[in-house]
């Protein structure tokens, strides 16, 4: 779990410094608008969407430190060309690259989390991985305001970030071909009796699910609690990375601070966000219930967007409705990753885990998008942070509609 912890920090400082690139000279010195910034960032999710099902298939039945060792070292090369590109043309196409080389590394290791935690310690399992959402932001938005403050060799700091932070994808890249152990079976820092143990209870969940939900492949796809998660994760991926990719520019806008002094309030969110997402994990997995940890989490970071709107003449105010957005937007993670596995196994969990979260990150397509539209059309990011905050409040509605998951465990088949 840390070594997986790690890689996903840099997995997510890679998707998202785009928008520290954009108030650190990226934008002027291409002369990009907020509308190409905007297309940009979310032209990533319509090239992760295209590898994401077949990802996930891959991470089941062939190995999983093999596809995401593959992942790894193309996005990290992908990331430092970034670091090199003068036209939209050329953003366009390396950040939809970007998004088909990173495709099926998220659902890859939740798929993976199910061969080594049992059900009722999923929650806690995926909560402890998505800390490392809030933590890459905390730890890097100081890192990336400080990098562009740099000039080396004639080239802005802008550059050099997407340079220096896409190395490490590569190193650990080829770490995890030797690191990472796909099964228990081949486990052999295990003690036979515990690796047993865990086996045993795995198989005996899996059987428990199949002979209540034996679903193939496509009659997953046209469940009706599959459908539901899609989009409920859809809208909820809308407003997070219609967050993540603009908070630095929305808090730049109603501060004023200076770029690294923005680098370090943009954390903030994020600092809720960490506290959030280990408390909901924990609470989710005692209560043994995922749709309002999931959906009430949805409704906070939507309270939270409008608040941000209503006071952004008040800064200090302002941003700490942000906080309440970032707890939201990360407290959601730990009850909603936990439900496709409540009622399904095997290759078909894997196969459905990729349908939900390829069709769910075509989200982080429209909701970067859509901010940079509505700004560079009214010069101002609230009607575009109102956009965010209603598509939250939609995707709680798609979760509390949820029945098949309804406080339901594995144990008490």
């Amino acid at each position: 779990m840390p070594y997986l912890f790690v890689l996903y920090i840099i997995a997510y400082l890679d998707r998202v410094n785009v928008g520290f690139a954009t108030v650190g000279g990226m934008k002027g010195d291409l002369g990009f608008t907020d509308g190409v910034i905007g297309f940009g960032a979310g032209i990533f999710f319509v090239g992760y969407v295209v590898l994401e099902i077949p990802g996930s298939i891959l991470v089941e039945k062939w190995t999983a430190k093999g596809w995401i060792a593959r992942i790894m070292i193309s996005w990290g090369i992908l990331a430092i060309i970034t670091g090199f590109i003068q036209s939209s043309t050329q953003f366009y196409i390396i950040r939809f690259l970007l998004g088909a080389a990173e495709a099926g590394f998220f659902p890859g290791i939740i798929v993976y989390l199910s061969h080594w935690f049992r059900y009722q310690d999923r929650a806690k399992a995926v909560a402890l991985l998505m800390t490392a959402v809030p933590v890459s932001n905390i730890i890097g938005s100081p890192i990336s305001g400080l990098l562009m403050k740099v000039n080396w060799l004639g080239m802005p700091g802008w550059r050099w970030m997407f340079i220096l932070e896409g190395a490490p994808a590569i190193i650990l890249g080829i770490i995890t071909l030797f690191y990472l152990t796909d099964w228990p079976q081949q486990a052999k820092w295990l003690p036979e009796d515990e690796k047993r143990w865990l086996i045993e209870t795995l198989e005996e969940e899996n059987r428990a699910k199949a002979s209540k939900h034996s679903l193939s492949i496509l009659q997953a796809f046209r469940h009706r609690e599959v459908l539901l998660l899609a989009l409920g994760y859809f809208f909820m991926v809308t407003a997070v990375y219609g967050v993540n990719f603009w908070i630095p520019s929305i808090v730049k806008n109603m501060s004023g601070l200076s770029t690294l002094g923005v680098s370090f309030v943009a954390a903030l969110p994020y600092c809720a966000g960490l506290i959030a997402i280990l408390i909901m994990g924990w609470h989710s997995d005692k209560t043994k219930e995922r749709r309002w940890h999931t959906a009430l989490a949805m409704i906070a970071a939507s309270f939270g967007l409008v608040m941000s709107v209503v006071l952004r003449s008040y800064a200090p105010l302002a941003i700490a409705m942000l906080c309440i957005t970032g707890a939201g937007t990360a407290g959601y993670l730990p009850g909603f990753w936990a439900l496709p596995g409540s009622f399904l196994t095997g290759t078909t969990a894997a196969a459905s885990i990729g349908l939900i979260n390829s069709f769910g990150n075509l989200g982080g397509f429209v909701g970067p998008f859509v901010v940079g539209y509505i700004s560079s059309k009214t010069n101002s990011y609230s009607g575009g942070v109102l956009y965010l905050s209603a598509s939250a409040l939609i995707a709680s509605f798609f979760i509390l509609a949820l029945r098949a998951t309804r406080k339901e465990t594995v144990g008490s088949q």
